[in-house]
């Protein structure tokens, strides 16, 4: 399955931001022990690019690994280097996408207007990143015109409004901080809590499938 139907199929982005080094390994077993299979490490976080090809090389075939904050073409050159499938970006830079698609990685570039959403389509997106998300019901708006996009709502999601999300079309969701809270001291029980969001999370959009 090719990184693009990886996305497709599991949907839940997990967002690793500013979390401490040397837990990364830990939370990203307790995300997979909660059924997260996507994870996204920003590169405004701490050695960001050792972090993601330490988990790209020890979690090959299990999770997925993309970086995120991906600003321009030096980001993305360095996180395709340290082994990223993925680049996701809080905005549009074309110089972005096209380095992902010189090496057939997914590019999911952000937009937030309908404007900046068909451009970054245009310009070879395979996911647009709605960001910063006001809502579902902005996501259901923004597809009524362009439901030919395949969108990323990104911010304000969790287990309890998954669903509202699933039903305007998107095809993924990027989801941060109300599934690992950075703020956090990463301990025994706060992994076991993790594992749990995790399993509620993917249990939701599971149970909005079969609606």
């Amino acid at each position: 399955m090719s990184p693009l139907q990886q996305i497709l199929q599991y949907k839940v982005v997990a967002i690793l931001r500013g979390m401490p080094p040397a837990e990364i390994i830990h939370i990203a077993n307790a995300l997979h022990n909660g059924g997260i299979r996507l994870l996204e490490v920003t590169l405004n976080s701490e050695n960001a690019l050792a972090v993601i090809e330490k988990l790209a090389h020890l979690f090959k075939g299990k999770l997925l690994i993309g970086a995120g904050t991906v600003l321009n073409a030096a980001d993305a050159n360095n996180a395709i280097d340290a082994g990223a499938e993925f680049l996701i970006s809080p905005n549009l830079d074309v110089n972005v996408i096209a380095a992902a698609k010189r090496v057939n990685i997914v590019s999911i570039p952000g937009a937030f207007t309908p404007t900046e959403i068909l451009s970054a389509h245009n310009s070879g997106a395979d996911i647009v990143k709605i960001f910063p998300c006001l809502n579902a019901s902005y996501v259901k708006n923004i597809l009524a015109p362009l439901n030919h996009v395949r969108v990323m709502p990104t911010g304000g999601i969790d287990a309890s409004n998954i669903h509202t999300f699933a039903a305007t079309g998107a095809v993924a969701f990027g989801i941060g901080s109300a599934l690992v809270d950075n703020s956090a001291k990463v301990t025994q029980h706060y992994l076991h809590q993790l594992t749990i969001k995790a399993q509620q999370l993917t249990m939701a959009l599971h149970n909005a499938a079969h609606e």
